[in-house]
């Protein structure tokens, strides 16, 4: 596959300049960010890029080098393909489910997502002592029974005991 797209990620321990060393790198090789996520997991750092230019994985790599020295972080680059994002057809919902902490509860509730062919755009879990927050960013497609999918999560999560609300997303938030 010959691209000039590459997905870096960037995983482990947290510490300060992690983000500044990781862009300086990437800036050295005049790779552009068109994209990115980072979160703090319980003092674990999470950061994905997209980002575009005439270097290939092992420049990439080497360039990111310094920040796997001390065996806290793991770094991976991967070329992807230029796809164009699909234009969105349907509409665009915020899903939120709270309750006590148990196994399933997001794949319970998102399962009902997929089966009605939503996909998942975000997504955001949060343990809080024994109280379970998930906040998901969604959109179901064009002649989706919105009030269906919605009977089908506030079941899923009666069945694990949580509760589920879904809301239409206001422009602003997305």
């Amino acid at each position: 596959m010959s691209t000039d797209l590459y997905a870096v990620t960037v995983l482990g321990h947290d510490r300060p300049g992690i983000i500044a060393a990781t862009t300086a790198g990437l800036a050295q090789l005049g790779l552009n960010i068109e994209d990115s996520t980072m979160t703090l997991l319980r003092g674990h750092f999470a950061m994905m890029l997209l980002c575009r230019g005439a270097a290939d994985p092992s420049a990439i790599e080497g360039a990111l080098a310094p920040l796997t020295a001390d065996g806290d972080l793991d770094v991976a680059v991967r070329p992807v393909t230029d796809e164009p994002t699909p234009a969105a057809g349907g509409s665009a919902w915020v899903l939120t489910v709270h309750g006590g902490d148990r196994s399933g509860i997001v794949s319970e509730v998102v399962g009902q997502v997929a089966a009605a062919g939503g996909n998942i755009t975000d997504l955001t879990t949060r343990l809080a002592g024994d109280l379970y927050l998930l906040v998901a960013e969604l959109d179901l497609p064009v002649g989706a029974d919105v009030a269906a999918v919605e009977g089908a999560i506030r079941a899923a999560a009666e069945r694990v005991g949580v509760t589920a609300t879904l809301r239409a997303a206001e422009a602003d938030e997305l």
